[in-house]
């Protein structure tokens, strides 16, 4: 389908709402909240675009965009919903070495319940056991670089974008190669947490330390049916479509008829956050076809030729925008920029590793990267945790990053081709 077929109109509408997206969060938060404005942010864009495919005769992309969107939105659903089954009560002592396991833990989930459900099932905890805790400014932003983005690499299950490359071709289990990525962030967060935290900690007063010795409580898990649920998402996972989207309704609906509503209720579980989402990516989802061809038929002239090069874009515009349709988008690019055998997806391997790298690590750089960001973030300040301004997060979370950056960018400038 080639780029001149659409009208120049036909690409306004996808950056109008990623824009949108971005700022009205945090510029007009109270209004973005009501889910008739999100509504018709999605309709003003979106609406013109399946206009435009319905008047065109395009109707098998628009099928095709639909059941994307249909499979994405079921699949962070049933995550969304089976993780808020969850909760995970008791107190331990706060010790960096604590904090570092509860934080490696939640990276470990991540990739299998998604960056959202692991931070919705350690954050709670976590700001328990740190409450009384005088020096703590540094925990919940680096829970965020881990548990809320970096975590989420080795599956699609793990962050949005990895999702959209699944249903767009991408093997499921292909992200698994992106382990050795995956150590060198979360290992890197880790080591610093402890440093870090291992300074704060020694500056405890000692009553502090003895109130939270004394607050200590077995950990006891409640929910653990939704524990057997989450779990059956990874297999509902690779089921055709049409079958894979039905499994997933009834995993979510299996877990809201077995979740007793004081599971919920201590959970502060509601559903608009998954809402939310809904919305959203209908407008993504309907918006992004044109902009899908025009990049891909005009990515040899693109400043974006190597792997490492692609890391970096995509991982910046990960940063400002929603990371999964900035994966979307620069999938595109390297769609149109590959050729040659081994392919996945239509995409060279080393140009689509760079891309899910730079979208899923570089989520992390501000609180409007990744969904649960701000989630976390609203938790933490709920619960009396000061957090960073939205520029001392972002320079704190650059900074934590960096070595890790370098090394992938190194890596990326050695193996691409």
């Amino acid at each position: 389908m080639p780029s001149e077929s659409f009208p120049t109109w036909a690409m306004l509408p996808f950056p109008a709402l990623i824009l949108a997206i971005a700022v009205l969060p945090m510029a007009a938060p109270r209004a973005w909240e009501r889910r008739w404005v999100q509504a018709v942010v999605m309709a003003v864009c979106g609406l013109p675009i399946v206009g435009l495919f319905l008047a065109t005769s395009r109707t098998r992309a628009l099928v095709e965009a639909t059941t994307s969107y249909l499979s994405f939105v079921s699949t962070l659903g049933a995550l969304y919903v089976t993780s808020g089954g969850v909760h995970v009560a008791g107190d331990i002592e706060p010790k960096p070495s604590t904090n570092v396991a509860l934080v490696a833990l939640g990276a470990a989930l991540a990739s299998l319940v998604g960056t959202t459900g692991a931070s919705m099932l350690m954050i709670r905890l976590y700001l328990r056991i740190n409450r009384r805790r005088e020096h703590r400014k540094h925990l919940v932003p680096f829970f965020i670089l881990a548990v809320a983005n970096a975590g989420g690499m080795l599956t699609p299950l793990g962050d949005p974008p990895l999702l959209v490359g699944y249903i767009g071709g991408v093997p499921f289990f292909w992200t698994l190669r992106l382990f050795p990525a995956w150590l060198l962030y979360n290992g890197t967060f880790a080591a610093a947490l402890y440093v870090v935290d291992r300074r704060a900690y020694a500056r405890e007063t000692t009553a502090t330390i003895d109130r939270s010795r004394a607050d200590v409580v077995p950990v006891k898990v409640t929910g653990r049916r939704n524990v057997a649920l989450m779990l059956a998402v990874v297999p509902a996972a690779l089921l055709p479509l049409g079958y894979r989207e039905v499994a997933m309704a009834i995993i979510a609906a299996a877990s809201i008829a077995m979740t007793p509503r004081t599971v919920h209720e201590a959970n502060h579980f509601t559903y608009a956050p998954i809402v939310e989402v809904a919305f959203v990516f209908a407008g993504v989802f309907a918006c992004l076809g044109p902009i899908e061809v025009l990049l891909a038929a005009h990515a040899p002239l693109l400043p974006l030729q190597k792997a490492w090069q692609l890391f970096w874009a995509a991982g910046i515009a990960s940063s400002i925008l929603d990371n999964a349709p900035t994966y979307a988008a620069f999938s595109a690019v390297a769609r149109g920029l590959s050729a040659g055998a081994g392919l996945v997806a239509g995409i060279d391997p080393y140009k689509l590793a760079a891309l899910s790298i730079g979208s899923v690590a570089m989520g992390a750089t501000t609180y409007i990267g990744n969904g649960p960001n701000l989630m976390v973030k609203a938790m933490a300040e709920r619960q009396g945790f000061r957090m960073p301004t939205f520029a001392g997060y972002a320079l704190f979370a650059f900074i934590a990053m960096v070595p890790a950056h370098i090394v992938m960018t190194a890596v990326l400038l050695a193996l691409d081709r």
